[in-house]
């Protein structure tokens, strides 16, 4: 058999097993710090397929571009699930592997099966009015996370009108944490103990795991509540949606929806702002010109938050790039080495303003991510507030240095150290204004949130940085 080169020339496929190789491990101390000369070994060494060694476990990472479109947009031949994996089937898949837990909650990203495109109906369902930007409640969400957005730059200010910040902790992870709790109908400031059990499952700490029982307990608590007394929230649209989710299984949709979009859109704010501060210029350019999606657009092309995406299994024996990939092979596909593609890479001109929409941030086909105009209003509100609220904003520490933290799935920034200046008070309605929200969706009132574990951490890194 052969596979077809992107320049007209052929090679021989390679039948070699997966199971029969003695791949590299990925997750290297060079993964963690240059990524993309990882990438660049295996391709020169594989060419668009590569096998590696993931914690212990083989699996196949698609580098190329062409290729990762093959695989994402062919639902039938590449099929998620992981009942499709043969070796976890065989008892191959050690019970103690590192990513088990995180692939074992069964929502809408890794369910395979028939149940997936009933249960993605009801979630294109309930996530339309909060997306859809002619739905009152998308109006609502969006003024929602303005507030939000304020209030924490706000809490920023309160060490000096300049001074020194942590941007990620400070305002990119809790923004989108604290829309997801809006989105989910948390009542009061319950919330905001959850989100801080979700950043402990995020950092896979020694915390993790009873952090992961607590969460999922809460939701399952919330999605009770909701069951009960149905509002004009996510997991409400969803029951209605789809009444025939037990409250275990909407508790691990609400559970994705809350740890998916909050990781995804924290990175995507600190990595466009990192990229406007000490980019080309072309970030700053669409900035200026208004153009805050545009800007978002160009910093996914270099630094996609998900830089891996949860496994796919070949359905069939198929060939993909230099190998044939045997039926029950897992495959993921790596959105971040597909941008690298020189295929890819070199027909993007770096110095327009206008980005390509052709990247592979929120993934592609019918798959797609649900949650991806609902996870870019809320970045592009966040970083657009900050560029408004700081007349000026510098890195403190020089871009080479900045620290990253590394997963299989997610890359970005373990802190975003920056020098500011406060330009203003801002002329907007507060967070706790409940006039500028429903009664039915009435945002925690400052004591209550003073009172939670979120709020005293945040404040708490206020009083350090003194």
């Amino acid at each position: 058999m052969e596979s077809q080169w992107g320049d007209g020339g052929s090679v021989d496929l390679d039948d070699t097993r997966l199971e029969a190789m003695t791949p590299d491990p990925l997750l290297t101390r060079d993964y963690e710090t240059r990524p993309s000369l990882v990438y660049e070994r295996l391709r020169q060494r594989h060419g668009p397929v590569a096998p590696v060694d993931l914690l212990g476990v083989p699996a196949w990472l698609v580098l190329g571009y062409r290729e990762s479109l093959q695989v994402l947009q062919d639902d039938d031949g590449w099929p998620k699930g992981l009942e499709n994996w043969r070796a976890r089937s065989e008892g191959r898949v050690p019970a103690d592997w590192p990513l088990g837990p995180s692939l074992e909650v069964n929502h809408v990203l890794i369910q395979g099966g028939p149940g997936y495109r009933p249960l993605r109906t009801a979630w294109d369902a309930a996530l339309k009015p909060f997306q859809d930007p002619r739905h009152p409640q998308a109006k609502r969400l969006k003024t929602a996370v303005t507030a939000y957005a304020d209030e924490l730059i706000t809490l920023v200010g309160q060490a000096g009108g300049t001074g020194l910040a942590d941007l990620s902790a400070q305002f990119s992870r809790p923004l989108p944490l604290m829309v997801a709790s809006h989105l989910l109908g948390f009542p009061g400031s319950q919330g905001d103990d959850a989100l801080m059990d979700m950043w402990r499952v995020l950092d896979a700490g020694p915390d993790a795991e009873p952090a992961l029982e607590r969460l999922l307990a809460t939701l399952a608590d919330l999605a009770a509540m909701k069951l009960k007394t149905p509002g004009d929230d996510f997991p409400s649209h969803l029951l209605a949606a789809h009444p025939d989710l037990s409250l275990d299984e909407l508790a691990r949709e609400l559970f994705m929806l809350l740890g998916m979009t909050s990781d995804h859109v924290g990175i995507l704010i600190s990595n466009t702002v990192v990229e406007v501060i000490s980019g080309d210029g072309g970030a700053r350019a669409s900035l200026s010109a208004g153009m805050v999606r545009e800007t978002m657009n160009r910093v996914v092309m270099r630094k996609p938050p998900l830089v891996n995406f949860v496994p796919r299994f070949a359905a069939k024996d198929t060939p993909l790039g230099n190998y044939t990939i045997r039926a029950g092979d897992p495959v993921w596909v790596s959105s971040a080495a597909a941008h690298a593609d020189p295929l890819f890479a070199d027909n993007v001109a770096p110095s327009t303003t206008v980005s390509s929409r052709a990247h592979l941030a929120w993934g592609a086909g019918r798959r797609q991510c649900p949650a991806r105009e609902l996870a870019s209003t809320v970045a592009a509100v966040g970083v657009g507030r900050l560029f408004e609220r700081f007349s000026h904003l510098d890195l403190a520490l020089p871009v080479d240095q900045l620290p990253w933290r590394s997963s299989p799935f997610m890359r970005g920034l373990r802190s975003l150290p920056v020098r500011y200046e406060l330009a203003s008070v801002p002329d907007r309605p507060s967070a706790h204004d409940s006039a500028s929200e429903p009664a039915e969706t009435v945002m925690p009132d400052p004591s209550a949130r003073q009172r939670s574990s979120l709020w005293r951490y945040l404040t708490g890194l206020i009083r350090a940085g003194r």
